[in-house]
């Protein structure tokens, strides 16, 4: 007795698979966006950067992370009219849906922040500065991070 030959595949069974369609080509040498992505797909904006990124592409849309991979430095705000001493920064964030965050107070990269005693600082890995670092006359607030944006709201 022979095994039973195997069944093609039935109409049924290839419906369950959804089948990617490929992104359009034309006659422009230069890659865009329908180079990666499909007519009528809407992938999110994370999809489209990993796959810029997966194709080596690290500029444009490519040149970014994808949303939600790097929060925002939480810390000290940094009011526009503070002037800041030597070895002091504003850090300026935006949201991953393009709100802008208020500043933040970090230390420049090259700086060494010394002690009393003329000692070196241990700074911090992220170099944001911490309330007992900040400089004197800085009103000690911490950043407020927006709320994401409602995409039903018109106007969005």
């Amino acid at each position: 007795m022979s095994a039973p030959a195997p069944k093609p595949d039935t109409p049924q069974s290839s419906a369950q698979k959804p089948v990617p369609r490929a992104p359009e080509g034309d006659a422009d040498p230069t890659p865009d966006l329908a180079s990666y992505v499909a007519r009528g797909e809407k992938p999110s904006m994370a999809e489209v950067i990993e796959r810029l990124h997966a194709r080596g592409v690290h500029t444009g849309l490519g040149a970014f992370s994808p949303p939600g991979t790097r929060p925002p430095l939480i810390g000290l705000a940094v009011p526009e009219d503070f002037e800041l001493p030597k070895g002091y920064v504003r850090h300026h964030q935006a949201t991953d849906d393009g709100q802008r965050i208020e500043a933040v107070l970090m230390f420049a990269p090259d700086f060494q922040l010394l002690n009393a005693a003329g000692q070196p600082v241990t700074m911090p890995k992220d170099r944001v500065v911490p309330p007992e670092l900040a400089p004197p006359g800085l009103p000690i607030r911490r950043i407020v991070i927006p709320p994401p944006v409602d995409p039903a709201r018109p106007g969005h």
